[in-house]
């Protein structure tokens, strides 16, 4: 399955369109991959049961469809609202950025479920490949850890937002579809 990033538009803070500089696919995709590569931490939003928002910070690994995987436990919060609504959104972005400085981020947004059968090994393997010490961690678990527990999910990208002005200028953001060929 290869990603196809289609419907790009720039825009400005206000929302009208604006040029980037330089944008194309390939630029792009560059962007959102250096900011997945750079960061080990998403913020996760998902939906209550009584339509309230509700976020979570998780580490997570990520495959070039743009599928981004974490690990959680099923009962908790969040993984309960994913259960009930699969619709997610994610920020990705380094705290510790410099307020004067060029700002770069990336907003994911989609649908997340538990990851069950053959797609628990590619989970495993991508979080294995980012975090090296997974492995020996989950072996070396209590018999009564609860972290025993934990279950890979996986967010399927379906469209993203991307702040990155130090390749696309300031105060400009890029809109895209995620579409899988």
């Amino acid at each position: 399955m290869a990603l196809e990033l289609v419907k790009i538009r720039s825009c400005s803070i206000t929302g009208l369109p604006v040029e980037a500089n330089g944008l194309s696919n390939q630029r792009l995709g560059s962007s959102i991959f250096r900011i997945l590569e750079g960061n080990v931490l998403c913020s996760i939003s998902t939906v209550t049961p009584e339509n309230r928002a509700h976020i979570n910070t998780a580490y997570f690994s990520y495959s070039n469809e743009l599928e981004i995987y974490f690990l959680s436990h099923p009962a908790s919060l969040h993984c309960r609202n994913l259960s009930a609504n699969s619709s997610v959104a994610i920020t990705v972005f380094s705290s510790s950025q410099n307020w004067t400085e060029p700002g770069q981020g990336l907003q994911l947004f989609g649908n997340c479920t538990q990851v069950r059968g053959r797609q628990v090994t590619k989970a495993e393997v991508s979080y294995s490949k980012r975090f090296p010490a997974f492995g020996s961690w989950r072996v070396n678990l209590n018999e009564d850890d609860v972290s025993r527990d934990y279950r890979f999910y996986r967010i399927i990208t379906a469209r993203l937002k991307v702040h990155d002005e130090k390749t696309f200028g300031d105060g400009v953001f890029i809109f895209a579809d995620a579409k899988r060929t």
